[in-house]
């Protein structure tokens, strides 16, 4: 697989914004996008760290946002579409699982699991019922199958939001090796090119972080467990690692950060 299939390389970046996750919070990421518009100047990059979707009340309203700013941003002058990247988050990882939740041995206990971590409001949001979903489970493989398939169709009415969720990447870097862009963490024994799992559930071993990883002398993540269980920390930054995340979509803040080209703090947004 090539490394744009699985990475987005952030080319020529004389500054890069990066925002943490929305968890369907469209009132914040407006809000962020607005002041986001006052600052943003030719070379900046942009990068969103995932979950896009679940736990909040406007799911699609947060995607139509999402598609409506990257247009603006990339009509700008000197500016092309692959100067916005959007990484695949736990929320977006889980939403892909319950589309080919026909596919699974226990559908019944993954959906179980799923709609627990928030991926119920992003069911509600595109016009289903939890409660049908574990009825289908019971039934069988078909009956699931036709429920995750009327899912499927309600986003794909809705313009742009299955291009949107088909085309996240797992990570980001600058073409420079300075910095790397995830969603949760990862597993610092393993190279890039092998994370998995890692990516979007996180790993102890980020905050750990001793020594650049894999070169790269910066590594931000977007989504902090404890952020969403009355813990926010808004920006926690470690030599080699930075996290960003308030709690947006359980009553926290949104949260951005500005930083150099060379992975330097230059200034801290909270919406």
């Amino acid at each position: 697989m090539s490394v744009t299939e699985k990475f987005a390389v952030l080319r020529r970046a004389t500054r890069v914004w990066a925002v943490g996750s929305i968890h369907g919070d469209a009132a914040r990421l407006r809000a962020m996008h607005e002041a986001l518009a006052a600052r943003f100047d030719a070379g900046d990059r942009l990068v969103y760290l995932g979950n896009y979707l679940g736990v909040g009340a406007e799911i699609p309203a947060t995607v139509d946002e999402l598609l409506r700013f990257r247009r603006e941003i990339i009509a700008r002058p000197r500016m092309f579409a692959s100067d916005v990247v959007y990484l695949r988050g736990g929320q977006e990882e889980m939403w892909q699982k319950l589309l080919q939740l026909h596919f699974a041995v226990n559908p019944r206990e993954v959906l179980d699991w799923i709609v627990a971590q928030g991926v119920g409001a992003t069911i509600v949001a595109y016009g289903g019922e939890p409660k049908k979903g574990f009825a289908a489970a019971r039934d069988g493989a078909m009956s699931m199958a036709r429920w995750a398939g009327a899912l499927r169709q309600a986003m794909a009415a809705r313009p742009g939001h299955q291009a949107l969720l088909s085309a996240l990447k797992r990570a980001a870097f600058t073409d420079n090796g300075k910095m790397l862009f995830v969603h949760a963490g990862l597993d610092p024994s393993r190279p890039l090119a092998a994370q998995s799992d890692s990516l979007w559930w996180g790993s102890a071993g980020f905050a750990r972080m001793d020594s650049p990883y894999e070169g790269f002398g910066l590594v931000v993540r977007g989504f902090d467990r404890a952020a969403s269980t009355g813990q926010p920390r808004t920006m926690a930054r470690t030599p080699f690692a930075l996290t960003l995340d308030a709690g947006c979509g359980f009553g926290g803040p949104l949260v951005a950060v500005c930083l150099s080209a060379e992975g330097e703090t230059l200034e801290l947004l909270e919406v």
